[in-house]
């Protein structure tokens, strides 16, 4: 009775005793993974932590999967984010919620499965969980009915109670199915990474088009997750149902519950998408009179948390939030620039990428997502100091073919170079030729990158020698402004200039010709 009692304490993290037995928990917990140290002692482990199981060496045989990668789940180190300061803790205790990570690595290396799940262990504390533990399973495909597996999920489930956990996050997009399945052997809330990253989307988006996008998003996310509680989900009514007993006031429109929320759900998504093609509108004309008066555009592109809002505010002074988390930026920021030859263009900063971006998202934010399409030139931030940058690189690329991004011009930016290993930065500047290593924090490189800028927007193509008079000062100022001013020399009857520009300013300046 003593042993159910705490355990009972354990499983409801929000229980005042359940914080005061801390030392309680820290013990059923080593209990629990005793047989695992003692099998570690015999050798029964792998290099990898993986448990050897004699029983299915026949399995081994077959060729599905090597010995050594044969695996009950293994647990990933220095996932942790609980703080050491226990009225710290106490706090983000009754705050956050407390969620255990699961994936099953089915391509790849093991380095590569575990940056993925350091990857969603950020993703949950950005979104406000305290992750206390990351479990990996190596299977060939995800089990179809519990995503891990049936024993698997068995061991997760031990895993969630010793940790006193109250969710579990998944590290892909689970089917409707999987989840309940899940969360019938787990007994606690099981989310899948779509889930959590809409989730994030949710808490960040500020300007009105950015909140249609996140509801348009999880609208469709959730559509065909609906499910039914019973008698109060399927409970229809319409046509004569005197009969049935239940006389007037239940003649209805024949309609389940669950109908009646899906056509709702669909009505909303069709108001939500007729408000965003209005907000595109608007978008659109803004682009054409940036068009119209032939200012150049340059678009900051690339993997969310790799520091673009940072090389927005270091090249522009716009003083745009930057926050050391992910998905800070979903609003997009466009701010007027120069060139060191005081060229103007505009610089647009865009929501980060991220691996496996849901469709959902993409499909949503595509009218934003069309500054870049649009833009003459393209800055693709990378994170150097990430422990795989080309996998950045990557799922970047990925979200740019899917909103026909890929024919822009394009600059590799490698940011936070002054933390970076050099081995890494030489690596990706002999795979990327078209790249700079820059650090927005410091300013280093920074001007380098300007100069580059300057050399790769759309250079004016019409050659004019004019002179254009005293009172005529705004067209020199638009020479300087949208042309590349080739020689310049004050005289009496006005300004000689030798430039190039484009067609438009050259026709205007035509009647200056000499």
């Amino acid at each position: 009775m003593t042993a159910r009692h705490t355990t009972d304490h354990i499983t409801d993290p929000t229980s005042t005793d359940a914080n005061r037995t801390g030392d309680t928990s820290t013990d059923i917990a080593s209990d629990l993974f005793a047989a695992r140290a003692s099998a570690l002692a015999r050798d029964e482990y792998d290099d990898a932590g993986f448990v050897l199981d004699d029983g299915d060496e026949s399995r081994f045989d077959r060729g599905v999967l090597d010995r050594e990668e044969r695996a009950a789940l293994r647990r990933v180190a220095g996932l942790s984010t609980e703080l050491a300061d226990i009225t710290e803790v106490e706090y983000r205790q009754l705050r956050l919620e407390r969620v255990v990570l699961a994936s099953v690595w089915s391509d790849g290396t093991a380095e590569d499965a575990e940056n993925s799940l350091r990857e969603l262990a950020a993703l949950a504390e950005t979104a406000g969980a305290q992750v206390l533990a990351g479990v990996i399973q190596r299977r060939v495909h995800p089990d179809p009915a519990t995503y891990l597996g049936k024993g698997k999920a068995a061991e997760l489930r031990d895993l969630v109670v010793a940790e006193g956990a109250d969710t579990v996050v998944a590290d892909a997009e689970l089917a409707p199915s999987q989840r309940r399945a899940l969360e019938d052997v787990v007994k606690v809330k099981v989310i899948d990474r779509t889930a959590l990253i809409l989730d994030i989307f949710a808490q960040h988006a500020k300007s009105r088009e950015g909140k249609a996008q996140v509801e348009l998003a999880q609208l469709q996310y959730l559509l065909p997750r609906l499910r039914g509680w019973g008698e109060s989900m399927s409970r229809q009514a319409g046509g004569q149902v005197g009969g049935a007993g239940q006389g007037m006031g239940s003649r209805g429109p024949g309609e389940t519950k669950i109908e009646l929320d899906r056509r709702r759900i669909n009505s909303r998504i069709a108001k939500l998408r007729r408000e965003i093609t209005s907000m595109k509108t608007v978008r659109d004309t803004k682009r054409g009179s940036r068009r119209a008066n032939r200012i150049p555009s340059v678009a900051i592109a690339g993997y969310t948390n790799a520091g673009k809002s940072s090389l927005l505010n270091r090249l522009t002074d716009a003083g745009v939030l930057v926050q050391n988390q992910l998905f800070a930026t979903l609003d997009p920021t466009v701010r007027r620039a120069e060139t060191p030859e005081g060229r103007e263009y505009t610089l647009a900063d865009t929501v980060g990428f991220v691996r496996a971006l849901p469709h959902q998202l993409v499909e949503a934010f595509r009218s934003t997502l069309e500054e870049v399409a649009e833009a003459d030139l393209l800055l693709h931030v990378v994170d150097g100091s990430h422990p795989d940058p080309e996998s950045q690189i990557t799922a970047v690329r990925t979200v740019l073919a899917d909103v026909d991004a890929t024919d822009v011009k394009e600059i590799i930016v490698v940011n936070k170079a002054d933390i970076a290993d050099p081995e890494v930065l030489d690596r990706i500047r002999r795979h990327e030729k078209h790249s700079i290593a820059v650090s927005a924090r410091t300013g280093a490189g920074i001007e380098e990158l300007q100069r580059l800028i300057a050399d790769e927007l759309p250079q004016p193509d019409v050659l004019v020698s004019v002179l254009v008079p005293y009172d005529e000062g705004q067209l020199v100022s638009r020479v300087h402004e949208e042309g590349e001013l080739l020689a310049a020399e004050h005289e009496e009857d006005g300004t000689r200039l030798t430039a190039r520009v484009n067609e438009d300013l050259a026709g205007e300046l035509s009647r200056y010709a000499v």
